[in-house]
């Protein structure tokens, strides 16, 4: 065998030791490229959801009216705006072992309540891991309008009545905001998919776009939709339609 021959060996020699024997330092640099971090800790990889868990990344939000005034912050309690990082299959119901579908995934916009699910630091970013039974309305695209609105399962998107009135400065203001009676009537603006029954599948809403409803106090989660008010009730909330 002349030198050019052993020369040729011995690199194919080596390229084939290499592919099948990483070193420990690209084994390093394998797992430094795909490491996170949970709650501070450095975790291998990134965190998959479980069953109809969501991680939701929460978005900022900054409520005024059309002419840009700030109006007394009556939103406290009221939904919370986030992002889907990522989201589980969607659990198991509990007697036939039916798989009920999460109806959110990632990339999709939720509102859910303010206080559902555990919050964490995820990649040193707060986010919270809720459930899909929390999400109230889902929407994809970059911002909530009255096209891309999806109640979630039994709620019942319902645009409210709701008088106005103007001040001694010309300001013109919701009358809600001045007192303590939330309205609860409104017309029907969108129905979820229905609730589900006891085998685990869901059964259609019974209310149809359009129609009149009255729901119980304090039963909706109210909302602003391209500057209009709106309420998300369940549908056992609804007490009557017209």
């Amino acid at each position: 065998m002349n030198r050019l021959s052993i020369t040729i060996f011995a690199t194919v020699l080596a390229t084939a030791v290499t592919a099948f024997s990483p070193s420990v330092n690209q084994h390093n640099f394998n797992f430094a490229l795909n490491a996170a971090t949970l709650d501070g800790q450095e975790i291998r990889g990134e965190i998959t959801p479980l069953g109809n868990f969501v991680l939701v990344r929460t978005k900022d939000t900054l409520a005024a009216t059309g002419g840009g005034i700030l109006l007394p912050d009556q939103s406290q309690e009221r939904p919370t705006e986030g992002l889907v990082m990522s989201a589980g299959p969607g659990r198991l119901h509990p007697h036939t072992g039916i798989r009920i579908h999460n109806p959110v995934s990632e990339g999709m916009s939720v509102l859910y309540g303010k206080f559902d699910g555990t919050p964490l630091t995820y990649n040193d970013e707060q986010m919270q891991m809720i459930r899909d039974d929390d999400v109230l309305l889902f929407y994809e695209g970059s911002k909530m309008s009255k096209k891309n609105v999806t109640p979630c399962r039994d709620y019942v998107l319902v645009k409210l009545d709701v008088e106005k009135f103007e001040t001694s400065s010309g300001v013109v203001i919701a009358a809600s905001v001045t007192k303590d009676d939330l309205p609860c009537v409104g017309t029907v603006f969108k129905v979820g998919e229905g609730r589900m029954c006891s085998t685990g599948e869901f059964t259609p809403s019974s209310f149809q776009e359009g129609q009149r409803v009255k729901f119980k106090d304090y039963a909706g989660n109210d909302i602003q939709i391209d500057g209009d008010n709106y309420s998300l009730v369940r549908m056992i909330d609804i007490l009557c339609q017209g």
